[in-house]
């Protein structure tokens, strides 16, 4: 099959619409399809330019410019490149990874040509709004819901997401999770020695991974830097990282880090916290439980169908600062609890690969075909 995907990041962009595509594009390709990417030009033009060359299949970079105020998001500009790239590779279905922007003229594009699409939900635009713009809310709804409507199927990531998306009118939606590396993510990476750096005193580690930005209220793990023998470890950047390098007293701030070194160090931590109410799934979580690690995270978005409350983790109301510091002592104070909870996070997690995952949206797409083809005849 000949699969174009069209997504708003590709690597060297770190998020989850980045990581999602190219394990997408990896699961095509090992699968005997034949997948093309087409992305947004990235910042590192010469970062992005080697891992393309290494990428399971070729990729088209469009003309981009980076959004005002979080230059780590970069928005595709108008172009023909997308719609030449799109007819060159002689598409059977087009794949539309988190589409907004360059999304929503793949979907135009893909429409023209009468192309099946399948349009995947992976970001909540409608709570971005909220937090930068204070207002919007109810236009980024309206934007998405044009988008989805018009694709063959849309794929949820999560059952918050999929009944957001129907409570707002968009058709056709159906579930497909993430996956995770628990080769990658693995208790076994446990390094003492990076321990006793990072808590020389014996402290336990409490740990955050991903972006810096207001919608992750991070700040919210500043009470949990009180607890006594708790040291926080925040991985990341982004536009919060000054401020919140003043809000959180006493933490560990490591920067961005990837691949084995980030594996290393989730699974030197303690306890893993995410404070950001608006995941549509929530990939860090799904990786702190493949390392083995208990789990602190709001009741809300992705992380309900990920965190089993009382077994692999605590779930506490969105935006409770409080609750999460009580929540962090109350794991810290008993390692026996939380080392429980850690191992049945890490069989929850052990049959989630992306071959799987990736299997399942090869069913998907098979069904969209099929519907279009009766249709058809």
């Amino acid at each position: 099959m000949r699969v174009v995907i069209v997504t708003e990041s590709f690597p060297p962009d770190i998020n989850g619409v980045a990581h999602c595509t190219l394990q997408t594009a990896r699961h095509l390709a090992a699968r005997g399809h034949q997948p093309l990417v087409i992305a947004p030009a990235a910042a590192g033009a010469d970062a992005a330019e080697a891992l393309d060359a290494g990428a399971p299949c070729p990729v088209v970079r469009v003309p981009s410019f980076p959004l005002p105020g979080y230059p780590q998001v970069r928005v595709a500009l108008p172009g023909r490149r997308l719609a030449t790239a799109l007819t060159a590779h002689r598409a059977e279905l087009v794949h539309l990874a988190g589409p907004f922007v360059l999304g929503a003229r793949g979907m135009n594009v893909a429409a023209r040509l009468g192309l099946p699409t399948v349009a995947v939900y992976q970001t909540d635009l409608a709570g971005y709004a909220r937090t930068y713009l204070r207002t919007g809310e109810q236009t980024a709804w309206r934007r998405m819901r044009a988008v989805h409507s018009a694709a063959d199927r849309t794929l949820a990531p999560s059952t918050a997401a999929l009944g957001d998306l129907v409570a707002h009118g968009v058709p056709r939606v159906h579930l497909w999770p993430r996956g995770v590396d628990t080769v990658r993510f693995h208790p076994g990476l446990r390094d003492e020695r990076l321990r006793r750096t990072l808590a020389p005193d014996g402290e336990r580690l409490v740990g955050y991974v991903g972006r810096l930005a207001p919608e992750k209220h991070v700040e919210l793990l500043a009470r949990a830097c009180g607890v006594p023998g708790v040291k926080v470890v925040v991985v990341g950047d982004g536009p919060s990282g000054t401020s919140l390098r003043a809000a959180l007293p006493g933490a560990a701030f490591l920067g961005r880090r990837t691949g084995a070194e980030l594996a290393r160090i989730y699974a030197s931590l303690d306890l893993f916290v995410h404070t950001g109410p608006y995941e549509t799934f929530c990939q860090t979580v799904q990786e702190a439980m493949a390392s083995g690690l208990p789990v602190v995270a709001p009741a809300a978005g992705g992380p309900l169908d990920l965190v089993d409350h009382g077994r692999t983790g605590l779930l506490v109301p969105p935006l409770d600062a409080a609750a999460v510091r009580d929540a962090v002592r109350a794991l810290t104070a008993d390692p026996d609890r939380a080392a429980a909870y850690g191992r049945a996070g890490r069989e929850t997690v052990r049959a989630r690969t992306w071959e799987a995952v990736g299997d399942l949206l090869l069913h998907h797409y098979d069904e969209v075909l099929r519907d279009r083809a009766a249709v058809a005849a």
